[in-house]
């Protein structure tokens, strides 16, 4: 194992790529709600590095409301034809506007389109709803482009606890956690 849970993750992360997994970057990201129910969902990873996990999302979305509210957030890496699983539990904040405006950049424009087209988490009639939207922005757009809204944009957990699981015969699963203390990392070995 690495010294740090990053340097560890990439590690996996190259192998799982490597191994040819669809959307190895894919994971849950767990929040409580203002009424201390536990919510998850599945999001896409789109940076990993010394400064923690990031994604994207809209602002006004169920899940921005929980990580502005709390600060905190749970992620859980699964790839299960590995026999491996990582947990993270770490700080969430949204990123700076040029870091959301950098990835935006680089998202294909029907996405683009999309993000100002749904009023994520928002209750709509019926799909026609979401449909005529969608081609209203396209119209809006058409022959430009497409700005990123103001609500929309990046969040990054820092993380405070790393777990990584491998698989193992009878069910002795190795359960290896990255604890950090004052800065430093302490990695400790728990019984499966």
């Amino acid at each position: 194992m690495a010294d740090d849970p990053i340097v560890q993750f990439q590690r996996w992360f190259a192998e799982v790529e490597e191994a040819g997994y669809w959307e190895p970057n894919a994971f849950v990201v767990s929040t409580v709600t203002s009424d201390g129910w536990p919510s998850a969902r599945n999001v896409l990873l789109k940076m990993v590095d010394e400064d923690g996990f990031v994604f994207f999302t809209n602002y006004t979305s169920d899940k921005a409301d929980e990580l502005d509210a709390t600060g905190r957030a749970a992620l859980t890496f699964s790839w299960t034809e590995l026999r491996r699983q990582v947990r993270v539990t770490g700080s969430a904040e949204r990123i700076g506007t040029d870091e959301s405006e950098a990835y935006w950049s680089t998202r294909p424009r029907g996405s683009q389109i999309g993000a100002w087209a749904s009023d994520q988490s928002a209750v709509v009639d019926d799909r026609s709803v979401l449909d005529a939207a969608y081609t209203a922005e396209e119209d809006r757009w058409a022959g430009g482009g497409v700005e990123r809204p103001d609500y929309w944009g990046g969040f990054r957990i820092r993380p405070h606890l790393v777990e990584f699981w491998q698989g193992r015969p009878n069910r002795l699963h190795d359960r290896l956690r990255y604890r950090s203390d004052g800065g430093a990392w302490i990695l400790e070995r728990r019984a499966p």
